[in-house]
């Protein structure tokens, strides 16, 4: 049977919602578009150089 009372000392009132954006937006994780805008940008910082060099010649 349910024991109401141990219940509502477990409960935890959820978060407001801007608050949970708050939480949400503020956590600065890597997901995979931001690597592969990375890897792409590493790319194109690799091979403009040998491109002008090769212009050059």
């Amino acid at each position: 049977m349910i024991n109401f009372e141990e219940e509502l000392k477990k409960f935890h009132p959820s978060l407001e919602i801007e608050e949970a954006e708050d939480a949400i937006y503020n956590q600065d994780l890597t997901d995979m578009a931001d690597l592969l805008v990375s890897l792409v940008k590493e790319d194109k910082e690799a091979t403009v150089p040998a491109t002008k060099k090769k212009k050059q010649q």
